[in-house]
């Protein structure tokens, strides 16, 4: 038996593999509420942290601060492994913050899960997903926490290849010799990934990703709490620890909304302290009505950046048509918690008509793919890709310019085992020193240009003089240039499975060389 694990940015889910079942857990709480996920919450005091349940318990208590969505700190665009999280009074490595709620989410599938006594014998395997459009540091990062908690990770998805055999498991039906393209919509709490996967009996070959780091349920949350400030006479004199305690209320009213809801409530005096609720005049009962049609019209713009990515997406894979004209797509599975707004089904619909499928379980349609996919007896493979476009910056025209360079691209396949995929270049500098500035980002524009999410990793200098070589300030050697090569370089790039890339650089004429990954600032 194994586990799949959706660490998701407001919710995680948990799905056991159990003999060709795929039960989503679930978890009890302190008041005994039954609950099919794992709240993606921490809670700090400024001595100690809290996690899970434990830290909901303490929401509203003024000695503690709660935070949540702190999962989206790893998709800064300058994230690297040395990104922190900040709590209370302090900030914390990102890594050892996640690595202690995964250890309590341990303690809790022991104590507060229904999982099977026969699981729990203290060593926990698991396959794992992250958003398609993650960037190489958010991936490590994750990795390496789950491994500091003593999770067996057997592998690394994304999140929508995960999703699609979660699909193929449910509609096989819709799938033909002319459909075999199923496009995954996965809009979650803090992102959202679209993916085409190409299914051939249980052969998942993913296509293309496309996707926005930095969008999902908590920027719905926000345009509710803004629609509440606007209505709300004095709401600028409220403080940030009044509008977090608003923006949850928000979230909660906001995954009751369904197609037939005409006003959303907020109980805005309920949320507020009584001081709070003095300085603007309100009382205790006080509830602002929002219109249905008022929230929708606010949504729609940031589900329309959604489709501006389908048609990305599309017009790279069967150039400049209608959207319309997916002729061969057999569907378009819709999965993630925040995937349940109606105006994310009205849009859809309003551009795909009846491909349109909605997951029945959208919040753990990724956490049960994920159970499956490493299950024997289910006998799926999936191949994956890179996903994103890696790359460097290098000098053309003798210097003139500066011209990005493509090392791995989208199309790139990783392999499905320990082995990696390697991308070599030789060349013969002239200049002492090599500067090289490497950066992800969603796609290239027409001009060869980063565009979408761009993040950027660690300046890697590299002394092509040997003179420099072992200098601790080579970052402060000026750049000379001279008519003769200083030495022949090769440059080696390495990607594992899990996307994580790794580069060696070195003399060929000497064997000096310097390796690093070249998925994080240090």
């Amino acid at each position: 038996m194994h586990l799949g694990i959706d660490f998701g940015t407001t919710h995680s889910v948990v799905a056991l593999s159990d003999r060709g079942n795929y039960p989503v857990l679930q978890f009890t709480a302190d008041d005994g509420t039954i609950y099919d996920h794992y709240p993606s919450v921490v809670a700090d005091n400024g001595s100690t942290l809290r996690f899970g349940f434990d830290a909901l318990a303490v929401d509203g208590d003024p000695e503690w601060e709660v935070r949540r969505s702190f999962k989206r700190s790893l998709y800064e665009v300058d994230a690297g492994f040395s990104q922190t999280i900040e709590l209370k009074d302090r900030s914390l490595p990102a890594v050892e913050v996640i690595a202690l709620f995964l250890r309590q989410l341990q303690r809790d599938l022991a104590e507060r899960s229904n999982l099977p006594a026969k699981a729990i014998n203290g060593h926990f395997s698991a396959v794992l997903a992250v958003p398609a459009n993650a960037h190489s540091a958010a991936r490590l990062i994750t990795l390496e926490a789950f491994r500091q908690a003593e999770f067996d990770v057997l592998a690394m998805l994304n999140e929508p290849s995960a999703a699609g055999i979660e699909y193929a498991h449910r509609y096989r039906s819709t799938l033909t010799h002319q459909r075999e393209n199923v496009l995954v919509y996965d809009l979650g709490g803090g992102t959202f990934d679209s993916t085409l996967v190409l299914m051939r009996d249980k052969r998942h070959d993913v296509l293309l990703s496309r996707g926005l780091g930095r969008l999902g349920g908590d920027d719905f949350d926000l345009c509710l709490l803004e629609l509440v400030l606007t209505q709300l006479r004095g709401s600028s004199s409220l403080n940030g620890s009044a509008r977090r305690r608003l923006k949850n209320h928000c979230r909660e009213q906001k995954e009751k909304i369904h197609p037939n809801t005409r006003r959303v409530p907020i109980e805005v005096g309920a949320h507020l302290t009584a001081a709070e609720r003095d300085a603007i005049g309100l009382s205790e009962d006080h509830v602002e009505m929002i219109a249905a049609e008022d929230y929708e019209k606010a949504c729609r713009p940031l589900v329309d950046r959604t489709l501006e990515v389908l048609g990305e997406l599309h017009r790279e894979w069967q150039g400049p048509k209608p959207t319309e004209e997916w002729g061969d797509l057999a569907g378009l599975y819709v999965v993630g918690g925040a995937s349940s707004l109606p105006v994310v089904a009205r849009r859809l619909r309003d551009v795909y008509g009846r491909r349109v499928h909605r997951s029945n379980y959208p919040a753990s349609a990724i956490a049960i793919g994920l159970a499956i996919a490493f299950d024997q007896s289910a006998g799926y493979e999936v191949t994956e890709r890179f996903s994103r476009q890696f790359g460097v910056f290098r000098e053309g025209l003798s210097g003139e310019r500066v011209e990005f360079d493509v090392i791995f691209d989208g199309s790139t396949q990783l392999p499905g085992d320990d082995t990696v995929v390697e991308a070599r270049r030789r060349y013969r500098p002239r200049h002492n020193v090599g500067h090289y500035r490497f950066i992800e980002c969603g796609w290239l524009d027409s001009r060869g240009v980063p565009s979408g999410d761009i993040t950027s990793f660690a300046n890697v200098l590299y002394p092509f003089d040997p003179a420099l070589r072992g200098s601790q300030q080579l970052d402060r050697a000026p750049v000379l240039r001279q008519g003769e090569p200083f030495c022949e370089v090769e440059e080696c790039y390495r990607v594992d499975r899990n996307g994580i890339v790794e580069l060696t650089i070195t003399d060929v004429e000497t064997g000096y060389e310097q390796s690093q990954r070249l998925n994080a600032r240090r």
